[in-house]
């Protein structure tokens, strides 16, 4: 499960197009590679300005998005980074970059054997199990 959690000035974001937009575009790097579209859940956590600081200083100019990125049903191995790094890029650029915003986001990785969806464990990666649950785009029993 890909949780990306999106913090953005409240000014920004505010339309659902927006939002649901830039959520499909995350969630096509994921189907991609053949998890279930569930697998993605994308939060917008709008801030006030007076709340979103940087460097201790109230966030001036335009505006700043700030994403926070968990990975848990896949883990990658050290060379796939700068690739899979390159794919966020393209799949965030039409949305923050090219609307002029400044950006940052991280991708933590945690442990898979700790992350359960209605009480199972996920099926593995690849697994015709994790392909059921991704053609029926659901958890089911396995």
């Amino acid at each position: 499960m890909p949780l990306w959690l999106i913090y953005h000035p409240e000014e920004v974001y505010k339309d659902a197009k927006s939002k649901k937009l830039l959520s499909e575009s995350i969630t096509a790097m994921y189907t991609a590679i053949g998890l279930p579209a569930f697998y993605a859940i994308v939060i917008f956590i709008p801030v006030p300005t007076t709340s979103f600081l940087v460097g201790g200083e109230e966030r001036r100019g335009g505006p700043f998005i700030r994403i926070s990125v968990d990975h848990i049903a896949v883990r990658m191995d050290e060379k796939e980074y700068e690739r899979w790094t390159a794919r966020v890029d393209k799949a965030l650029k039409p949305h923050i970059e090219d609307k002029g915003y400044d950006w940052e986001y991280h991708i933590g990785e945690t442990e898979r054997r700790l992350w359960k969806v209605n009480g199972l464990n996920a099926p593995p990666f690849g697994s015709k199990s994790e392909k059921k649950w991704a053609a029926a785009n659901r958890v089911l029993p396995w």
